[in-house]
């Protein structure tokens, strides 16, 4: 039989080929002229998927810009897989910031450089080859199902819909998504946790008009003052949020599951040198990246009132104003947290101001079980190809799409990235290292290998 490694040799250069007619197509899907290129690179995927091997593949509507389906039903009674990732990049700006044409791929220094190199046309594209491969030996053993869409670098507004409209057709035992990172060539890891998010607008007022410092300073509430010190007040001495409840729904982490987090390099004197701080800060008995990754956060993310303009006004304003979120952990319900500060913040609102909280959005966060037989196969996968366990990660960002499969088809995912910190992405100079690329293509296989596995 072909090892793996015999056909990414003797195909290389065809892999590359049509990675690269991907990535020549500008689908930019934040840009209105870049429409039709969002079909284009539909219609692309589709005919790659039928090359690899698919028994039908299509391009779907949506409310906004399509969808690039496709199905290999070896037997209905199996396993199903579904591969997640998409086709639409990020915008390139600033242009004169790259070392090379972002559309026209270049290898360099063992490296592709374009857009959609690494996000996410370089690791949808290593499934579409694993698949291929899988295929053509007869090693695949389950059903596996694709769908690339065309939205997810602006929220992926339309695919919640297409997903309700779809279920049955998306039916799987699990969904695999190469969107994420890992820590280090050297050091492999998986994406177990995104956290969730709530966010809002504050508005105090105090006297109906701004007034004269120093005619009412000392006799008038000032509700900059006011403002500041209730946001101070959510946080306590510990650095604990303080809206009642809020912790109610928090998923602890297992001590067996913080041991292998902490498996991950991390030097806290670097980690401050390299933000310009003298001391880290954080919530009382937590490491800075169980803070950032399996904590829930509450942030100020800006704030402002009064006179701000060159030189000096004394006034004493009459509003001000803040923008507040919450990142989540699993288990808490942003629609819950949003009420919950909602009617925290407009109780503790002393008698002199006027409060107004607006819940401006959200979303809801998403954790993979480190005992999802699924997740082990992938440990098994990884540890093959780069010759050690994996280290779970809590990512403290969000990807709200994942959190909405699990609700709306009832399927966790395994977030298996082959990224690097280094590679870019949504940035100039965008690249992906040709060998995380092919060493995607090497582990993929091993995934479907051990969870077909009785």
């Amino acid at each position: 039989m072909i090892t793996i490694d015999q056909y990414i040799e003797t195909n290389k250069e065809r892999f590359l080929n049509e990675l690269f007619e991907l990535i020549r197509i500008p689908s930019i899907s934040s840009q209105s002229e870049h429409k039709e290129d969002m079909y284009r690179c539909a219609r692309k995927w589709t005919e790659l998927m039928l090359a690899a091997g698919v028994d039908r593949a299509e391009v779907y509507e949506t409310e906004g810009h399509p969808v690039a389906y496709g199905e290999k039903i070896i037997d209905p009674s199996y396993k199903t897989v579904l591969i997640y990732g998409h086709m639409d990049v990020m915008p390139v700006d600033p242009l004169n910031l790259w070392h090379t044409d972002p559309f026209e791929p270049v290898i360099k220094d063992g490296k592709i450089w374009a857009r959609g190199a690494d996000d996410d046309k370089g690791q949808s594209f290593m499934h579409a080859k694993a698949f291929e491969y899988l295929l053509k030996t007869g090693q695949l053993k389950c059903n596996v199902k694709f769908m690339i869409e065309g939205e997810e670098e602006i929220g992926s507004p339309s695919l919640p819909k297409f997903c309700q409209e779809h279920k049955e057709m998306l039916k799987a035992d699990i969904i695999l998504v190469s969107d994420t990172g890992m820590i280090s060539p050297e050091i492999p890891s998986i994406t177990t946790g995104l956290r969730g998010l709530s966010y809002w607008q504050v508005e105090v007022t105090g006297p109906n008009a701004d007034l004269h410092s120093g005619l009412f300073g000392g006799a008038v509430a000032n509700p900059i003052n006011t403002l500041a010190k209730m946001i101070a007040d959510v946080l306590d001495e510990n650095n604990h949020i303080t809206i009642p409840g809020f912790y109610d729904d928090v998923l602890e982490v297992s001590a067996e599951e913080r041991a292998k987090m902490a498996q991950a390099p991390f030097s806290q004197e670097e980690y401050n040198k390299s933000l310009g701080i003298r001391k880290e800060w954080g919530e009382n008995g937590y490491t800075t990246n169980e803070r950032t990754g399996i904590r829930p956060t509450f942030d100020i993310c800006g704030i402002w009132g009064g006179y701000t303009g060159e030189g000096a006004k004394t006034v004493l304003p009459s509003k001000a104003y803040a923008k507040i979120s919450c990142r989540l952990v699993p288990n808490q319900k942003h629609e819950k947290i949003g009420k919950l500060f909602q009617d925290y913040f407009t109780s503790i609102a002393p008698e002199y101001v006027n409060v107004k909280v607006d819940y401006l959005h959200g979303g809801p966060s998403y954790v993979c079980p480190i005992t999802l037989d699924a997740y082990k196969a992938a440990e098994k996968a990884y540890n093959e190809v780069y010759g050690r366990m994996p280290v779970p990660v809590r990512s403290g960002g969000s990807i709200p799409i994942i959190s909405a499969f699990e609700e709306i088809l009832g399927i966790k995912s395994i977030l298996m990235g082959f990224g690097l910190g280094s590679d870019a992405i949504h940035s100039p100079n965008e690249n992906y290292p040709l060998e995380q690329f092919f060493n995607g293509i090497r582990t993929i296989p091993l995934f479907y290998k051990y969870f077909t596995e009785e």
